[in-house]
């Protein structure tokens, strides 16, 4: 009987120990919402015109460019950031971007825009 009372103590601390705290639900809580967190730019373009860019993920753009808005998705890119989608190309790298004509053998094109973050 000696026996049993420390070994029933010893299980009570490892089971209370395995137990999720209410830490663990704000932790995921905050994760969630900073994973969902959008991250907007807005560029200057030498032409005059504004790109609004928006990034969702890491993986994926969506910018307004004269009146139209454009979902891109990351591509390779030697420097700086890259994404494409249908015939266009966004190209970011510190505080300046840049829309190229994408082509269908996956290159860039000629150039529409050079932009300047404002």
């Amino acid at each position: 009987m000696k026996t049993l009372a420390p070994l029933t103590l010893v299980a009570i601390l490892l089971v209370s120990a395995c137990a999720k705290s209410p830490h663990d639900k704000v932790d995921v809580q905050t994760l969630m919402s900073v994973s969902s967190t959008i991250t907007v730019h807005n560029y200057r373009c030498e032409s005059g015109e504004t790109i609004t860019a928006k990034y969702r993920t890491t993986d994926s753009a969506t910018i307004r460019y004269k009146n139209s808005t454009y979902n891109l998705q990351i591509a390779v890119s030697g420097s700086g950031s890259r994404y494409v989608g249908g015939e266009l190309e966004w190209w970011v790298k510190s505080s300046e971007g840049a829309i190229f004509r994408h082509k269908t053998d996956g290159t860039s094109g000629e150039s529409i825009e050079f932009c300047r973050e404002s």
